[in-house]
């Protein structure tokens, strides 16, 4: 199995959406580890004093390229050879390193989940020390970073089209989900050939529902494993920890959301277990968490968490 690296650069990376028709800038084989660097932030979004440092591929990519339908600047995609419609990525995070200094958190007056409370446009800075992993505040408070990646996205199938960044779907996209830390495994429905695998959004911390709209966005360096699960016919992502079993959904409607992620957490239960749909469902009332992924991405996210050692497994046990 090779190690591979993927830079962001003009060329390598494609800005707000999501397109079965763009074309690799990588080829792996199933199984390879790959390291993809990503950057986040437009130019106004970008500082433009010190002490913060901008790296040279952002400014690159801000004089080579602009944003189509989304914010988010992407890094890739990715082909992985043999990967067809109806298999799903096997994507395993072993690693996601702060790249940058800093940080940005945006407020708009017509997004967020409190647009009425907050009606003005207003961008703040935060500080990263990338060795302690300490976020400071402007107000002068601390933050253990975090980090995860709030986009891995394959591409979606053909006939969408071209979509925004900032809708999550069955294809993943913009999931922001905070459990998406080292350790954890997603698992992405394949709907393109060579799925067409995109990452970016870089978080250096969020919290569940990203408030404000935004997260620390930050650039992240990620190192993945991605195999590929022939015929897994997933109708949408899902996920795995040392500890929990995820099951993720996304609609318009909050409650709607936490229904499907419940409906499909009790489908994942009955598939792993001798339990029926009904004990199911109860074990889900006793056991199961449902938390909400975020409320700012237009179809807001519900994951599902369930505790590995209900399917028979001890935690951290594979």
């Amino acid at each position: 199995m090779a190690r591979r690296e993927l830079l962001a650069g003009p060329d390598t990376i494609h800005w707000g959406h999501f397109d079965a028709s763009l074309a690799p800038v990588i080829e792996i084989d199933p199984g390879d580890t790959i390291v993809v660097q990503t950057v986040s932030g437009g130019p106004g979004e970008t500082p433009t004093e010190p002490p913060f440092t901008v790296r040279p591929a952002l400014r690159a990519i801000h004089a080579a390229a602009s944003p189509q339908l989304g914010p988010h600047i992407l890094t890739g995609p990715i082909s992985v050879r043999g990967a067809e419609p109806g298999d799903a990525l096997r994507i395993e995070i072993l690693d996601i390193a702060l790249a940058d200094d800093w940080g940005f958190n945006l407020i708009k007056s017509d997004k967020g989940a409190l647009p009425q409370d907050f009606s003005y446009d207003r961008m703040i800075h935060l500080a990263i020390d990338q060795t302690s992993g300490a976020i400071r505040t402007p107000w002068g408070m601390e933050i253990p970073a975090r980090p995860f990646f709030g986009i891995m996205g394959a591409a979606p199938a053909a006939a969408a089209g071209r979509v925004t960044s900032i809708i999550p779907g069955a294809f993943g996209g913009n999931i922001d989900n905070k459990e998406l830390v080292v350790g954890s495994t997603l698992y992405l429905p394949v709907a393109a050939g060579g799925a067409l695998l995109s990452v970016g959004d870089g978080h250096a911390a969020q919290g569940d529902g990203e408030a404000c709209l935004t997260a620390v966005e930050t650039g992240l360096t990620g190192t993945f494993r991605i195999d590929l699960v022939k015929a897994a016919h997933l109708s949408e992502p899902f996920a795995e920890t040392a500890t929990h079993l995820i099951a993720m959904a996304f609609d318009e409607d909050l409650n709607e959301a936490a229904r499907i992620a419940l409906r499909r957490m009790i489908d994942m239960i009955s598939s792993r277990t001798a339990l029926s749909a009904e004990e199911a469902y109860r074990l889900c009332s006793f056991a199961v968490d449902l938390r909400i992924t975020q409320l700012v991405n237009v179809k807001k996210g519900v994951h599902a968490m369930l505790p590995r050692r209900y399917l028979g497994q001890k935690d951290g046990d594979e």
